[in-house]
């Protein structure tokens, strides 16, 4: 059966408890689900409500990181997760998979594996929980498909978007006639088997997408003068596009860039001790040699010099 929308919010609450009061509302929602802040202010609200087999929850929130225990959420039973973002970002692990979602991208989890969500500032998701053997009768290879992010410009992942948000702005139905709500939630079931499906056709074209962009990047990697709008129009794309491909590998157009300019950099240090550090910085396409450092020490945690010198 349906139930009314309960409403949550932390402005209700002492400032000092409000992490505290938002986690007690996660875990009785979600087993397992547990929440954490570096902001002294937790300024969150959310919205839940079951309709039929299906849980459901809207929650709005500042940046936080969202954990769920494996152990303790098996006790919930076999079930899978889906998280669509709604507004801003986040960046989801499971499994060792990284996906950077944005909005209207969709991700499917395992309840019964550990997984993290990093909410950027300003979040606003779109989340259902639902029994796994109910969604795998109409994917039989659905074990292939958790993990795996859906990008929100499909088709069958808009209207799966809109249609959850339509469920939502209907309000109280506590009152919904039985055959209403199996209808509806036999509705959900197969729009999210559409844009799973539709996920396995676009695969082997985010493939050679990402394929290609990281062939430019690599041509093009000690020009100084490299941005991802360059990506974008070199393939004739936009740069949402570039961005969502880069998004597959859990990576940013930028942060591959200078990824794959540092690892270059690391090389040269050794390859070439004849050259000064600042002429192997321009070499590898930077143009600052204190960004360079900074960001060298960054990711090797010692500096250029040092790193030769230790090599």
């Amino acid at each position: 059966m349906a139930q009314n929308i309960e409403h949550f919010a932390t402005t209700e609450v002492e400032q000092l408890e409000r992490l505290e009061f938002w986690n007690r509302i996660a875990s009785e929602t979600f087993c397992g689900l547990t929440i954490d802040s570096e902001l002294e202010s937790f300024d969150a609200e959310m919205w839940r409500w079951t309709m039929g087999d299906l849980t459901m929850i809207r929650p709005k929130s500042p940046n936080a990181a969202v954990q769920r225990n494996a152990r303790i959420a098996r006790n919930g039973g076999d079930r899978v997760m889906l998280h669509l973002q709604h507004t801003g970002s986040c960046l989801h692990t499971q499994a060792n998979q990284v996906h950077h979602l944005r909005a209207g991208d969709v991700i499917l989890t395992d309840s019964n594996e550990n997984y993290r969500v990093d909410l950027s500032s300003d979040n606003d998701m779109l989340v259902v929980e639902m029994p796994r053997l109910a969604l795998a009768q109409r994917m039989p290879n659905l074990n292939e498909l958790l993990s795996c992010r859906i990008a929100g410009e499909t088709p069958s992942s808009r209207l799966l978007h809109d249609f959850l948000l339509s469920l939502w702005r209907q309000g109280d139905q506590s009152n919904a006639d039985p055959v209403m709500v199996k209808g509806v939630t036999d509705v959900f079931y197969n729009l999210l088997a559409m844009a799973l499906s539709d996920r396995n056709v676009n695969a082997d074209s985010d493939a050679r997408l990402i394929n290609r962009l990281k062939a430019l990047v690599k041509a093009r990697l000690c020009d100084p003068d490299l941005r991802p709008s360059d990506l974008a129009d070199q393939l004739g794309v936009s740069i949402r596009t570039v961005q969502n491909a880069f998004a597959t590998i859990g990576s940013t157009p930028s942060s591959y860039i200078l990824s794959k300019r540092l690892a270059l950099a690391a090389d040269r240090l050794i390859a070439a001790p004849q050259l000064s550090i600042t002429a192997i910085t321009y070499e590898c396409g930077f143009n600052d040699c204190s960004y360079f450092t900074r960001c060298f020490k960054q990711k090797f945690g010692v500096s250029p010099s040092a790193y030769r010198a230790d090599h």
